[in-house]
């Protein structure tokens, strides 16, 4: 058997988690089975200490996969239909997490966390609901609440002479100052398109407020022609004809830390990016930019006239690790066994923040502050914990038909093929025909 690992949300009772999996059979579980787990990379260091540590402490043995975002989601598709996928899968919760469980592909978590309350109530409700599905938990977080922010590199501004902007119209003035200099304002890895999401989601949200997307979602009629949505597409298209982006930012690509490199290197002023680009590109391709204070954060800026609160974020809540239904019950055990004892144990969780992660556990603010990035991990934190709203991003939250089509349209809104109405009009084709 496996030591016990102390956690920072509790200890959970796995009997009762095993009974609704065994169909209320008396029979004692079997010992726990070898568990593959399949995630994108971004959490490696410590997802292997993870695997490591509990390798050599446990029945079951982890065996981790690591993959680029983009080939991942087709690639995990493709083995779960074809009954092959991994006894743990990476999702972003969401839309797409809930067509795995309506196709009755994951295992609930439900009575595991019902059999030890703390573990539900120190993870963030905001992060937890977006692995919650009709009720019930499929999913647990193991990483760090990943807010889409702004950074930017400091002594470029300094050179220029201007504040980070902290509304639109300041944000356009920037613009054309850096655009003067002869540096980007933004770097953006438009050949991979998820990052163009973020400027939709941002602007819809300060424009019009949640209550727009949450339509969307709901899949409520005329939704996408909603004229926040469209406004937020004119603003986007305004931002690209004013010299808004780098050149050539169509053939960026996101997940090569292209664009993370274009801000380090003073050749951009700014990206907006998740939070997770901290420790996964910029702390790791340029650690004297970083650690030297060179590196800038703030929150995307207000927008006059609109009705979001400026506090409201978009981003992925957490990643979330989910058990296939399909796995063997002995597979499913050690699964669960280690998702509730050893992801965001106290170990785990001291290694996250040491990779510049924050954790969605509440009550360690005194961790945060005594991280070695504590200005980072406390903006990160309090901008979670702060916010109003918090918003999946737009393609972790819609169906996978949805976000695809999400993708091919707003990428025609960026290269300028497309209208802001005929955008909207495509998208709403597209979630009615959904």
């Amino acid at each position: 058997m496996h030591k016990k690992i102390k956690r920072a949300v509790g200890t959970v009772l796995l009997t009762a988690t095993l009974a609704a999996t065994a169909c209320g059979s008396s029979e004692e579980p079997s010992a726990g089975g070898d568990v593959s787990v399949w995630v994108t990379s971004g959490t490696d260091g410590v997802l292997k200490s993870s695997q490591e540590r509990w390798n050599a402490e446990s029945d079951s043995k982890i065996d981790i996969q690591f993959f680029e975002t983009d080939p991942y989601k087709s690639k995990l598709r493709t083995a779960i239909s074809a009954g092959e996928g991994p006894t743990v899968f990476h999702n972003w919760g969401g839309g797409g997490l809930k067509q795995y469980v309506d196709a009755g592909e994951v295992e609930s978590l439900q009575a595991a966390f019902d059999a030890d309350p703390e573990a539900k109530d120190r993870i963030f409700p905001s992060v937890l609901e977006g692995a919650t599905i009709d009720g019930e938990i499929y999913g647990t977080p193991y990483n760090g609440v990943q807010p889409v922010v702004i950074y930017y590199n400091k002594s470029v501004f300094e050179q220029a002479g201007i504040a980070v902007p902290t509304t639109w119209d300041e944000l356009l003035d920037a613009v054309s100052v850096f655009n003067e200099q002869g540096i980007a304002p933004f770097s953006i890895g438009g050949a991979s398109r998820w990052p163009y999401l973020m400027w939709l989601a941002y602007l819809t949200d300060r424009i019009g407020g949640p209550e727009v997307f949450q339509r969307i979602e709901a899949g409520e009629a005329g939704a996408w022609e909603d004229p926040a949505v469209v406004q937020a597409a004119t603003m986007i298209q305004d931002l690209v004809d004013a010299g808004g982006f780098v050149d050539g930012f169509a053939s960026v690509d996101a997940n090569q830390g292209a664009a993370e490199a274009l801000v380090y290197t003073g050749k951009a002023a700014m990206q907006l990016q998740g939070a997770w680009a901290y420790s996964g590109t910029y702390l790791t391709g340029a650690p004297e930019f970083v650690n030297g204070g060179e590196l800038g954060w703030a929150t995307f800026p207000a927008v006059d006239g609109g009705v979001g609160d400026p506090s409201n974020v978009s981003g992925n809540l957490s990643a979330f690790f989910s058990i296939s239904s399909k796995a063997s019950e002995a597979d499913r055990k050690g699964a669960t066994d280690w998702l509730m004892n050893d992801v965001m144990s106290d170990t785990y969780v001291d290694e996250l923040i040491d990779s510049g992660a924050v954790p969605p556990i509440s009550g360690i603010e005194d961790k945060i502050a005594a991280s070695p990035a504590p200005e980072w991990n406390q903006f990160v934190y309090e901008t979670a914990e702060r916010a109003k709203n918090f918003q999946l991003s737009w393609d972790q939250a819609l169906d996978a038909a949805q976000g695809d089509a999400l993708l091919n349209n707003l990428e025609k809104v960026f290269l300028k093929t497309t209208t802001p109405e005929e955008f909207a009009a495509a998208m709403e084709k597209a979630a009615q025909e959904g």
